[in-house]
C-alpha cells in the first residue's frame, strides 16, 4: 500500500496543539491486530507494520490499549510495572519505533493509562500487603472486618461478587473493583497520586501524545466506608448487563466521588507542560454518566475529552440520539465530548444493530457518516471500517474472565477481540501464522482489507471518503451544533464554524422520508458521499437509512 501523504489542511492539525478537538482516533487492541512473530498473539512491531493502513483511512491518532507489563488476567488491564512493555508484546525500543512511524505517517499516538487499580503482582501491592507498618502501607484500600467478619461495605465488583477480598497477611480486606486480582490504589494517599503522576511523565518524555484513562471516575473512594443505597429505579444496563447485580445499586460512594476532580486538575496540570498532549477519559456512571462526562470536561482545566457508555449500548433512533446529544450540550457548554459505537468493551455495533434493518450494511454506512458528524471526537474501534461482526465463541474458546463468569447470559468481551483480518485468503486471515489467541471467524474473511481496499463501493471506502470530508470541513470536526424540529425517525442539525454552515439531515428509518427546510435556509447539495437525499425545491427526500449533506448557502 502506498504511503499516504498529509495535505496541507492535515499537515496544519496534526501541528495544532488542538488537533484533538474533532479528531478521529482509531483503536487498536495490540493482541489482535497484527503478529509479527508467529506466537499467535499481536504485538507492537506488528502494528507499526499495518499503520500505513491506518493512516490512508485518514484519522488523526491511534489509540492503543494496554501493552504494559502484566500477568494478563484481565489481559492488560492488570498492570504489574507502568514503565516497561510486556515481553509478548515487544520492548520499549519497539514502541519508540511505533511511535516514531505514526509521526512520520501524520497520526497521534494516545495509549491507554489504567490508574484506578493494579495488578496484584505490581510491588507496590506486594509490599503494601506485607503488614501494616510498611511503607506502602496505605498506597492500596484497606479496612478492618465487621464485627462478623463480613466485609467493610456492600460494594460490589463490575465482574461479579463482593468488591472486597480478605487478605490473611494483614487480616483485612481490600478493595476491588474489578477482579480480586486487580486491587484499588488510595488515591486519597498524596504519594500514590504523585508516583502515577510521575509513571504518566514516562510516557510523556517517550513522546506520546495523549491518554486514553480507563474508568476515569473509580479513582477515589468514599473515606466513611458507606454502603451504596439500592437502585430504586432498577438496573439501568449502562453499566453491566443486567444478570450481575452491579446494576443493583447506585453507586455513589465507591466512584464517582467529589475528590476526582482536583486530582484531575493535577492530571491536566501535568499535560499543560507537554503542549499539544490530550487526555480522553471512560465514564461509566449508569444514568449519571453524561452529567459525570460534562462535569469532567468543562472549565478547561480537567480533561479535554470524556466518552460514556451512552452509544456502547442498544439504544437508537432519533429521539435516543437526540437526548443524548442535547443533553451533554446543554449540560457542558465548554465540554468536549468524544463518541463511539463500539469499542473492546462491548458488542460489535454492526451485530447490535443488524437486525434494525433489512440491508446492514446501508444502516452500517448511515451509521458511521452519523458518528462523523457528531459536535465532538471520534473513536472507531479496528475492524469497524470493514463492518466486522460480533463473534460468536464456543464456552470452550472464552478467555474473558467476565463472560466465563456469566455465560450463557452474558458472553463477555471476546466476541468483539477476535484478531483483525488482513487477507480473506490466508490462515487466519493474516494476523498470524500460528493458531490466535482467539479464533479468527470465519465470516470475517470475506470482509478483509484486501478484499474492500481500492473497491468504491465498499464499506471501507465509505468511512475513508466520509473520514475526508470531515476532516476538510472545520464545521464537522470543531463546528457548533444546532438540533433542528424533525418528526418520525428523521434527525437534522446544523454544524457551523464561523461563516460556515453545513446541514446534516439523517433518516433513522427503515422507510423513506422527507423533511421541510426552514423558512429562509437554502443549501447547495454535497455530493459523492454515498447517499441519495436530495433537495427537492426546499423538501429534503431520503430513502430509508439515507442522508443528506448542503452547504448553507
Amino acid at each position: 500500500m502506498n504511503k499516504p501523504v498529509l495535505t496541507s489542511t492535515a499537515a496544519s492539525r496534526f501541528s495544532s496543539p488542538d488537533w484533538w478537538r474533532g479528531a478521529v482516533i482509531y483503536q487498536i487492541y495490540p493482541r489482535s491486530f497484527q503478529d509479527s512473530n508467529g506466537d499467535g498473539i499481536g504485538d507492537l512491531p506488528g502494528i507499526t507494520r499495518r499503520l500505513g493502513y491506518v493512516a490512508d483511512l485518514g484519522v488523526d491518532a491511534i489509540w492503543l490499549s494496554p501493552f504494559f507489563t502484566s500477568p494478563m488476567r484481565d489481559f492488560g488491564y492488570d498492570v504489574s510495572d507502568y514503565r516497561d512493555v510486556d515481553p509478548i508484546f515487544g520492548t520499549l525500543k519497539d514502541f519508540e519505533a511505533l511511535v516514531a512511524e505514526a509521526h512520520r505517517l501524520g497520526m497521534k499516538v494516545m495509549i491507554d493509562q489504567v490508574l484506578s487499580h493494579t495488578s496484584d503482582q505490581h510491588p507496590w501491592f506486594a509490599e503494601s500487603r506485607k503488614d501494616k507498618t510498611k511503607p506502602k502501607a496505605d498506597w492500596y484500600v484497606w479496612a478492618d472486618a465487621k464485627p462478623d467478619g463480613t466485609a467493610p461495605t456492600n460494594w460490589l465488583s463490575v465482574f461479579g461478587g463482593p468488591a472486597w477480598e480478605w487478605d490473611s497477611r494483614r487480616c483485612q480486606y481490600y478493595l476491588h473493583n474489578f477482579l480480586a486480582s486487580q486491587p484499588d490504589l488510595n488515591f486519597h494517599n498524596e504519594e500514590v497520586v504523585e508516583a502515577l503522576l510521575a509513571d504518566v511523565e514516562f510516557w510523556l518524555k517517550l513522546g506520546v501524545d495523549g491518554f486514553r484513562l480507563d474508568t476515569v471516575n473509580y479513582y477515589f473512594h468514599d473515606q466513611e466506608l458507606r454502603s451504596n443505597p439500592p437502585m430504586e429505579s432498577g438496573p439501568t444496563g449502562n453499566d453491566a448487563p443486567a444478570v450481575n447485580p452491579y446494576g443493583r445499586q447506585l453507586h455513589v460512594y465507591d466512584k464517582t466521588r467529589p475528590e476526582n476532580i482536583g486530582f484531575l486538575r493535577k492530571f491536566r496540570a501535568l499535560l499543560d507542560r507537554y503542549p499539544g498532549t490530550t487526555a480522553v477519559g471512560e465514564v461509566g456512571d449508569g444514568d449519571r454518566s453524561l452529567d459525570t462526562m460534562a462535569e469532567y470536561t468543562s472549565g478547561g482545566d480537567k480533561l479535554h475529552m470524556c466518552y460514556t457508555f451512552d452509544f456502547l449500548g442498544n439504544g437508537y433512533g432519533r429521539e435516543f440520539v437526540t437526548n443524548t446529544l442535547h443533553r451533554f450540550e446543554t449540560r457542558a457548554t465548554d465540554g468536549w465530548p468524544c463518541w463511539a459505537w463500539s469499542n473492546h468493551d462491548v458488542m460489535r455495533h454492526y451485530s447490535r444493530f443488524m437486525d434494525r434493518s433489512a440491508d446492514p450494511e446501508r444502516l452500517a454506512r448511515l451509521m458511521g457518516s452519523l458518528l462523523l458528524s457528531f459536535r465532538g471526537s471520534v473513536c472507531l474501534y479496528q475492524g469497524e471500517e470493514l463492518g466486522l461482526t460480533e463473534a460468536d465463541l464456543a464456552f470452550e474458546d472464552l478467555v474473558d474472565p467476565y463472560g466465563i463468569r456469566f455465560w450463557p447470559e452474558f458472553k463477555g468481551r471476546d466476541g468483539c477481540r477476535t484478531p483483525m483480518v488482513w487477507e480473506a485468503h490466508a490462515p487466519y486471515g493474516g494476523f498470524s501464522t500460528a493458531r490466535p489467541w482467539l479464533p479468527v471467524p470465519a465470516e470475517h474473511a470475506a470482509r478483509a482489507p484486501d478484499t474492500q481496499v481500492g473497491d468504491p463501493r465498499s464499506l471501507h471506502a465509505h468511512y475513508k471518503r466520509f473520514i475526508h470530508f470531515r476532516r476538510s470541513e472545520a464545521a464537522l470536526f470543531s463546528g457548533d451544533i444546532e438540533f433542528l424540529p424533525t418528526e418520525g425517525e428523521v434527525l437534522a442539525f446544523f454544524r457551523r464554524q464561523g461563516n460556515e454552515a453545513l446541514l446534516c439531515v439523517f433518516n433513522l428509518g427503515g422507510e423513506a422520508a422527507a423533511w421541510t427546510l426552514p423558512d429562509g435556509i437554502a443549501v447547495e447539495a454535497i455530493t459523492g458521499l454515498g447517499f441519495t437525499g436530495a433537495d427537492a425545491g426546499g423538501v429534503i427526500t431520503l430513502g430509508p437509512e439515507d442522508a443528506f449533506f448542503g452547504r448553507v448557502a
